[in-house]
């Protein structure tokens, strides 16, 4: 590669990098701590990823998404998903126009730019199956007509991993369409401390007023294209694939990571390096994207849930018996 192109390529991930920071910046107007959380968000909104946040109630796992809806200067919508729920609720429906004597496509909320899913295991199969489709290819079809979405197009999903009353499991398939599932846990002591001290006589519309629009459709795609120019070397690339591998043929798991996980681990490990204001991939940015890109992915067998081990826990052993490329 010729030097100037070097010199262009480090100042864009720079670029990218300053521009980020300063996101991270107005989202810690709102939201103390939480920066793995925080980076996370930022990383998919750079992968063009869905991602499912899942935390106990009042942990702002809504808020940190409509946080990030906030920051993009495109259109939001949200949805509360119940059990009552139907399809056509979600995509839109054929509506009968009696002037004209014809059906015309009358739109539902997933058609927007940012899409917050509040509590998305509370529906039925039925209508989580009506994401599937938008999701993957980013375009609905209805009475055989297709129907593209708007670009950019992100669907953050909210659920509750302790309430299980009235709420219906995430199929598989569905589950490996979200790039990242990540975990939002309880603040700390200080953290608290100053959440109570910063909200104090505020409520979360005055709070999400506070945070400034940083981010067009125009620039988030100029910025996806710097993340795919970030360098990755082949060991590094091999190293993806023994982590994909070991999964599909570990003892401990009934179900192993797809290749569409690969490609999410080698695309957020990308999008990790620009972050942190680098042109190229270390090993560490495999690492750190592992958990959030696998977790939802596999599936312990019957004898590995009884013993009280976690997904998490299986991916760190795989990492700690895999040698790290250097």
């Amino acid at each position: 590669m010729e030097e100037g192109n070097i010199f262009t390529e480090s100042t864009s991930v720079t670029e990218l990098n300053a521009k980020l920071n300063s996101i991270r910046e107005e989202i810690a107007k709102v939201i103390v701590g939480q920066q793995q959380v925080v980076d996370l968000l930022m990383i998919g909104l750079l992968c063009d990823g869905h991602l499912l946040l899942e935390g106990v109630p009042g942990v702002a796992k809504t808020l940190a998404a409509k946080l990030l809806a906030k920051i993009i200067d495109v259109n939001f919508s949200r949805l509360q998903f119940t059990p009552d729920l139907m399809p056509g609720d979600v995509i839109g429906s054929s509506v009968f126009n009696p002037k004209e004597g014809a059906f015309y496509f009358r739109p539902g909320p997933i058609f927007s730019n940012i899409v917050l899913i509040d509590e998305i295991n509370r529906s039925p199969a039925k209508t989580q199956a009506a994401l599937f489709e938008v999701m993957e290819e980013r375009q609905v079809t209805v009475d055989g007509l297709t129907h593209a979405m708007e670009y950019p197009f992100i669907v953050l999903a909210t659920q509750n991993p302790i309430e299980q009353e009235g709420t219906y499991r995430l199929p598989e398939a569905q589950l490996d369409r979200f790039l990242f599932k990540i975990e939002i846990g309880y603040p700390s002591l200080q953290e608290e401390i100053t959440i109570l001290l910063n909200q104090q006589g505020k409520n979360q519309q005055q709070l999400l007023e506070q945070v400034n629009k940083m981010f067009s459709a125009a620039e988030i795609k100029h910025y996806r294209e710097i993340v795919q120019q970030v360098k990755i070397e082949p060991r590094l690339i091999e190293y993806i694939a023994n982590i994909i591998n070991e999964t599909r043929n570990s003892p401990s798991l009934y179900l192993g990571a797809s290749t569409r996980a690969s490609l999410a681990l080698l695309k957020s490990a990308k999008a990790a390096a620009a972050l942190k204001g680098r042109d190229f991939v270390i090993p560490e940015d495999v690492i750190d994207m592992a958990k959030p890109v696998l977790r939802h992915r596999i599936m312990l067998t019957p004898e590995k849930e009884m013993e009280g081990i976690s997904t998490d826990d299986l991916i760190e052993s795989i990492l700690k018996n895999l040698e790290v490329p250097r």
